[in-house]
């Protein structure tokens, strides 16, 4: 394929070496004639692993050259990537200038261009960008965004000092974009490519990056805490994170990743608090682990506010449990929101199949004592007796019985689990998605 390049940095150089390699025609677009001329000698702009043999080689078979000229770029190709810096600005807003005058001048050149054309977004840029950048092209080009051209979602997944190897290995490949014939022109672009392919909406192949970038941030701090936390203990921490490691089934899995409700149960509240006391006891600083609590309350007060809002006074619960298939209600989310909505005056009904008065012993029997004293007026024995009562339900975990509600026409529903058979029902909604 011919396919030129705008941004011969970090990103345009490696991909374009990469490219080169698989056997691509490639052109190179900057406005720096220093990065131009190195390119066209067969060196590469940056300081990367494998990336000076890959141009070199590809510049030897006449695959690779560069220009400041963007008529010429778009002209002699069918595909061009955007690969231009979006710094960020003191306030955390992107600095878009640079690939929103790249976009304009590729309408420009379109103008004078016959023949269907593909840009791709490898830069990191925020959701809504696909759109505006298509709105710019077919602005200028006076084209139609896919009939004449399309504009294609490619976020890239690229560590420096092991690029090219992501580049050729990446995790996976994700395009988003609402043209399917670039989606499938991109497909045989990446065939070479040991990933699997992802077809997204464009909002999500815009947020993954930054998603993927803050988690990976996450992970750095955590494990310096744990690390902090381990030192002062006299235990290995890079030993103790070996073996945090080792569990792919809870710790490195999509186990827990999944927008949803708060946290509970008997084990994740009460060994975070146990871990921030020990850090506590060691004069450490840990504010990473201090911030989750605070940050799982938010969800819980974001129930509460949402019922407030939707103005409903009759409120049945579905799910009483921290969740489904266990009558354990300690630190259960759902306690602390039926909890406030009492005290607020709202009447509420509850159903769970697992949790029942006559069974209630140790914890679970002081939990109901000291903050549901009520609960024997709230529990009902029957799903019916809940739903066909309430104005308003919340779905708090995930029973199977739950999944065959049907829900009348009045009713508001707030599901915290994601039931997804409901969705799309009206009154329907999830708490964060």
């Amino acid at each position: 394929m011919k396919i030129s390049i705008f941004g011969l940095g970090y990103v345009g150089c490696v991909g374009m070496g990469c490219l080169a390699s698989q056997g691509h025609y490639m052109v190179g677009v900057d406005v720096s004639e220093v990065k131009v001329d190195l390119i066209n000698q067969g060196l590469p702009t940056i300081v990367e692993k494998d990336i000076d043999a890959l141009l070199r080689d590809g510049h030897a078979k006449g695959l690779i050259r560069a220009t400041t000229d963007y008529h010429d770029a778009v002209k002699n190709t069918d595909i061009s990537f955007l690969c231009v810096g979006t710094p960020s600005a003191d306030n955390g807003h992107l600095d878009l200038s640079y690939i929103l005058e790249t976009a304009r001048q590729i309408g420009e050149a379109l103008r004078e261009k016959q023949g269907f054309h593909i840009v791709i977004i490898r830069s990191t840029v925020f959701p809504g960008t696909n759109a505006r950048i298509s709105d710019i092209i077919e602005h200028e080009s006076g084209r139609k965004r896919n009939v004449d051209f399309a504009v294609v979602s490619n976020p890239e997944f690229l560590r420096e000092g092991t690029a090219v190897q992501d580049y050729l290995n990446p995790p996976l490949t994700v395009l988003g974009s609402e043209c399917d014939s670039a989606i499938e022109t991109l497909k045989m672009l990446y065939a070479n490519t040991n990933a699997p392919v992802e077809i997204v909406p464009i909002g999500v192949a815009e947020m993954i990056k930054y998603v993927n970038n803050s988690y990976h941030a996450l992970k750095v701090v955590f494990a310096n805490e744990v690390g902090n936390i381990c030192k002062q203990l006299g235990v290995d921490s890079h030993e103790v994170m070996r073996i945090f490691c080792m569990d792919k089934q809870l710790n490195i899995s999509p186990y827990y990743f999944k927008p949803g409700f708060a946290y509970g149960g008997s084990c994740l509240p009460k060994d975070l608090r146990g871990l921030k006391t020990l850090a506590h006891d060691l004069y450490l600083d840990t504010p990473v682990l201090n911030a989750i609590e605070p940050s799982n309350n938010t969800h819980i007060e974001q129930v509460i506010r949402r019922v407030e809002h939707l103005g409903a006074r009759r409120i049945g619960v579905l799910g009483l449990s921290f969740k489904a298939g266990t009558d354990d209600m300690r630190n259960s989310p759902i306690v602390t929101v039926i909890e406030a909505l009492h005290g607020k005056g709202y009447e509420v009904k509850i159903f769970d199949k697992n949790v029942a008065l006559s069974r209630l012993v140790g914890k679970n029997k002081s939990v109901i004592a000291s903050r549901l004293p009520h609960l024997n007026n709230m529990l009902c024995e029957e799903l019916g007796d809940v739903t066909s009562w309430a104005e308003l339900l919340i779905i708090a975990n995930k029973d199977d019985a739950f999944r065959q509600l049907q829900p009348n026409a009045s009713q508001h529903v707030i599901d915290l689990v994601r039931i997804k058979e409901l969705e799309g029902t009206e009154g329907y909604e999830g708490l964060c998605w």
